[in-house]
């Protein structure tokens, strides 16, 4: 029976791209997103490329009832998780503190931290049971520094970093990895999702540097995966070449 990983917010990005790198070395996926009609398409890709068994659940990790409901009542030969990867999460806004949207704010605490905790709770019994699992959470490295109009997106994956080095503890009796992965700039939807749709805004955050890419993050969390079960990569901060950290980004212009 071949190994199975779950990732959240497959429909794009970061998500989709491990999707397709898992897949490629003949992992069962179970993969969720909120976009149906993306989340069924990438299925049927993966099933005719790689041949592999795909499980597409459409949820939105915001929704508690949802999550439970869908994850708690998993069919038997997918409740066998090996990797875990909590990718879901986004930006919103990019704001001075006083002038900060609640909405925004309220959206990516639900997403970025309450969803990856419901995701995380829901799948950890199952790796219980087998006394075997790795959960791999993403982060970024505004986890690491916070930066400017940052805020409440910053705090966000603060909170990650914290509740990754929790789970470490925490579930180190039960043999269940926790590895956190913290990526600089990347092109993807990111920061179109950010500016709400300004495409002109969101591409210039890449101007005059090559930022990385979803393909980067995709290899690199796989190797994480891969490695001996009496190995750990705990933590990772991964930027591009331009980039020394949060805040200082070369730019050839």
């Amino acid at each position: 029976m071949g190994k199975i990983v779950l990732i959240t917010g497959a429909t794009s990005g970061f998500g989709k791209a491990m999707a397709e790198k898992f897949a490629a070395a003949n992992y069962k996926c179970i993969i969720t997103g909120r976009r149906e009609e993306k989340l069924f398409s990438l299925a049927k890709d993966l099933k005719e490329q790689y041949g592999v068994a795909v499980l597409p659940l459409v949820f939105d990790v915001q929704d508690k009832k949802a999550v439970f409901e869908i994850l708690g009542n998993l069919p038997e030969e997918w409740k066998a998780i090996d990797v875990l990867i909590n990718n879901a999460g986004l930006a919103l806004g990019r704001d001075s503190f006083e002038n900060g949207d609640l909405n925004d704010w309220e959206t990516m605490i639900d997403t970025n931290l309450k969803g990856l905790l419901y995701v995380s709770k829901a799948i950890v019994p199952y790796m219980i049971a087998r006394k075997a699992g790795h959960i791999i959470n993403m982060g970024s490295i505004a986890a690491k520094e916070v930066y400017k109009d940052g805020n409440v997106y910053c705090a966000t994956k603060s909170a990650v970093d914290s509740i990754s080095k929790a789970m470490r503890i925490d579930l180190l009796t039960h043999k269940i990895k926790v590895t956190a992965i913290h990526p600089g700039p990347a092109d993807t939807e990111f920061s179109n999702v950010r500016f709400k749709g300004d495409s002109e805004k969101a591409a210039s955050v890449y101007v005059g540097y090559t930022p990385l890419h979803a393909e980067d993050i995709a290899d690199i969390t796989f190797y994480c995966a891969s490695l001996p079960q009496h190995v750990c990569i705990n933590d990772l901060f991964v930027t591009c070449t331009a980039q020394s950290n949060a805040t200082t980004i070369f730019k050839d212009l």
